[in-house]
């Protein structure tokens, strides 16, 4: 089997929902990865492209992340609906869904909120 072109990292932490901090889990990360599978298959990527769980990619405040690799992008809030967006637009049309971006004034700001800054 070839390497892989890219790898989609999807944060799949869980924490007891009482905790301080979000987990991606607890804000559906694992309903996120199944969904970029599919959507990863259904565009005719499968072994171009892969879907990995990983632990605690500590962002917990921007839950549910996941990140694009080798293109380092780093996307937050990320919910199951998101998935073929992510896969159309960035992994086949080569643009980073600005609205899900890790660093997008929004989501800094969400973040920010969730840490009660």
């Amino acid at each position: 089997m070839p390497i892989p072109e890219r790898q989609i990292l999807v944060c799949l932490n869980e924490r007891d929902p009482s905790a301080d901090r979000p987990s991606c889990r607890n804000e559906g990360s694992k309903q996120l990865r199944e969904a970029l599978k599919d959507a990863v298959k259904d565009a005719g990527l499968k072994g171009r492209v892969r879907v990995l769980e990983v632990s605690c990619m500590d962002q917990c405040e921007h839950a549910a992340v996941c990140a694009v690799y080798p293109d380092n992008v780093w996307y937050s809030f990320v919910h199951q609906r998101d998935a073929s967006e992510i896969v159309q637009e960035h992994l086949l049309g080569g643009r980073p869904v600005q609205r899900l971006l890790h660093d997008d004034p929004k989501n800094l700001a969400k973040a920010a909120k969730r840490q009660g800054k």
